[in-house]
């Protein structure tokens, strides 16, 4: 068997703004995952972001607002190769020759097209129904073998398992895409809205309260989880104890992941405090570890040719892994490349 390179991917939508879910259900894990046991390779996927209509200009602030966010946070540019999607021609290429590997069968069985669809299936954009068969590319340009994701996205990557799988049979070389593993892990992976526990966190939310953006400063962070939805009882002595209260389960959880402790720990330490207690201490928690990463956003935000030469000099390194993938993919399918 072939062995492939410990390599991660994985990336993030320029689109909205970043959100404490975003941070604490993928940045925060990639910054973890730096180091020598995986070559890390991180994209701002901007050519996902236009399967559904997006202002060009707003587009560029939203993707270099994004590349902040990595970099404030702690991706190192020379620890990880840091670049958006567009740069690198492979992703969008290799994207087609999927197209013609998945099964259109497979594509209807993707859960969050039909939620981002509802009724109005026939009027999106092709690329919104395809978008998976580019993420598949996204990953399999680098041959990954691990991809950090929210739960939402691990349908994705089990599609990505299947066209690698497909492929490989299909043209008799059995090893060639490796079969990716989806990374999803730590207590706050799916970080609810502060209003109401039983909904993600989104960008796109009707109130700004119910959000906790990267760009916020101090005041506002400790603002939003004092001011974060509860109900009247004291915290438990069990994490059983917090089961039919998701604004609960909610709060404690986006605890644990800040202070890297798990959710049992939290509790220990909690177990009988009120609210009176316990939101200050975690507006205190989110404080120390957000306002830096929004005070450094906010810095390179003003600098947009800093973070534009960092995004020039990732998509070179990206691009130098992925064009030969791509390269060899062609020879494979049987593309005549004369030139």
């Amino acid at each position: 068997m072939t062995s492939h390179t410990p390599r991660v991917f994985s990336g993030i939508k320029p689109s909205g703004g970043l959100t404490l879910g975003n941070y604490l259900g993928a940045i925060k894990r990639f910054v973890d995952m730096q180091g020598p046991d995986f070559e890390t390779v991180y994209c701002v996927v901007d050519l996902h972001a236009i399967t559904v209509w997006q202002d060009p200009t707003e587009l560029r602030a939203a993707t270099r607002e994004v590349a902040a966010g990595f970099i404030a946070s702690g991706i190192d540019p020379e620890a990880s190769i840091l670049f958006n999607q567009s740069q690198v021609s492979a992703h969008a290429e290799l994207a087609w020759i999927f197209n013609c590997v998945a099964r259109v069968g497979w594509m209807n069985r993707m859960t969050q097209f039909k939620d981002k669809a509802g009724k109005n299936a026939e009027k999106v954009s092709l690329g919104l129904y395809a978008y998976p068969s580019l993420m598949a590319a996204d990953i399999l340009a680098y041959h990954a073998t691990h991809v950090p994701v929210g739960e939402d996205q691990k349908q994705h990557v089990e599609l990505t398992r299947d066209i690698a799988a497909k492929f490989n049979h299909d043209f008799k070389v059995p090893d060639f895409f490796p079969q990716p593993a989806p990374i999803i892990d730590g207590p706050a992976t799916r970080v609810m809205n502060l209003r109401d526990g039983t909904k993600k966190m989104s960008k796109s939310g009707e109130s700004d309260m119910e959000r906790i953006n990267m760009t916020d400063d101090a005041a506002t962070i400790a603002k939003k989880f004092k001011k974060a939805r509860t109900d009247p009882d004291a915290l438990p002595d069990t994490l059983e104890g917090l089961k039919d209260r998701p604004e609960a389960r909610n709060l404690v959880d986006i605890y644990a992941a800040l202070s890297e402790a798990t959710p049992e720990a939290v509790i220990t330490e909690y177990a009988g405090a009120g609210w009176g207690r316990f939101k200050p201490a975690l507006a205190d928690l989110a404080v120390a570890k957000l306002a830096p990463i929004s005070e450094e956003m906010a810095r390179l935000m003003t600098q947009p040719d800093e973070i534009d030469a960092i995004l020039a000099k990732g998509a070179a390194k990206a691009d130098a892994i992925a064009r030969p993938i791509l390269e060899q993919t062609y020879d494979i399918v049987g593309l005549v490349r004369s030139r």
